[in-house]
Order: structure tokens, then sequence, then C-alpha cells
């Protein structure tokens, strides 16, 4: 019986996923103006993207892929300033003290990377990038991905086909395309 019970909560789940996420957002589409959490779980930060910004979703905080990740675009934020790029931002299904602590072992003298807490996933859902990440992270998730947006439209997007590996997401490859 607990065997039935829990393969039927896995199938709700997944199929709880499958109806949070939208549609894959494509190049070209216009971004969905959301409000998340930056810096503290009870203010929320309008997402309002002018210029070119780019956007960098990932499966989650203090993950072994994502940790490795970000770093690039830490280290290479002059870059993409230079490149002309107004905010980078990198978005997680996580709770804002997370994403604050994650932004403080990554740059501890910080930085002008903005670390966003989308902790009940509705912007990601929108974007149509939620994957149900339940055996690793209990929940669903972020696909890893890299928006460059400009204005509130989708430029270009970059996304992994394996969540748990960074092949045409890291910053170097980013840069290389704007």
């Amino acid at each position: 019986m607990t065997s039935l019970i829990a393969t039927s909560a896995e199938a709700a789940h997944s199929l709880a996923v499958s109806l949070l996420s939208k549609a894959q957002i494509q190049p070209g589409a216009t971004i969905p103006e959301h409000s998340i959490k930056e810096s503290a779980p009870d203010v929320l930060v309008p997402l309002k993207f002018s210029g070119k910004n780019v956007i960098v979703g990932v499966p989650g905080a203090f993950s072994g892929t994502c940790t490795v990740q970000i770093p690039g675009y830490i280290q290479t934020y002059d870059k993409f300033k230079a490149k002309g790029v107004n905010e980078v931002y990198v978005v997680a299904v996580n709770d804002a003290f997370t994403m604050k602590a994650w932004k403080e072992q990554l740059a501890p003298t910080g930085t002008g990377v903005r670390f966003m807490a989308d902790d009940k996933g509705t912007f990601t859902s929108a974007l149509g990038l939620m994957f149900d990440a339940t055996p690793k992270f209990g929940a669903p998730r972020s696909r890893r991905y890299v928006i460059i947006a400009d204005n509130d439209k989708v430029e270009s997007i970059f996304i992994e086909e394996e969540p748990s590996k960074v092949t045409i997401t890291d910053a170097e490859t980013i840069l290389s395309h704007l």
C-alpha cells in the first residue's frame, strides 16, 4: 500500500510540474513581468528589464554544478558591462535567505551580479523552464538556462539538455554571443 501511495504521489507531482510550466519561451517572445525576491523574504522586487540583460537560471543554490558555473559570471561581470549589459541576474527556485547566503559565499567582497529568489517558481514557470527535480532536489526546479534579453524581449536563449552539465551556459560562451 505504501508503494502505491508513493507512486501515486510521484505521478501527481510530475503532473503538477507539467501544469505549472507554460510552453517554453522562445526568441522574440516577451518576458512576463514578475516580482521575485532578492535580499529579503518579505520584499518583492519587480523584474522590469531595460536595455540588454542576461538572466541565468540555475536548478539550485549551493549545488555542485551551479556553484561551479556562477563564479564565471561574477569574475567576468565587468566584461558583460563593457558589452552593454545593464544587469546580470542569477535566478533559482530557492528562498531569499538561501540566495543571499549563496551570493555571500561566492562573492564575499561583493558583486554586481544580482541573485534572485523565485521561491514559488512563478517566474520560472511563466518562462516554461521548470522541470521535475524531485529525485535530487525534492521539488520542481529551474532548468539550467541563459536568456539574453533586449528590454523585455528574448533575444537569445540557451538551455542545457542535461541540468547537471554546463556546456552552453557558461559565462565565456554567453559573452561570445553578445
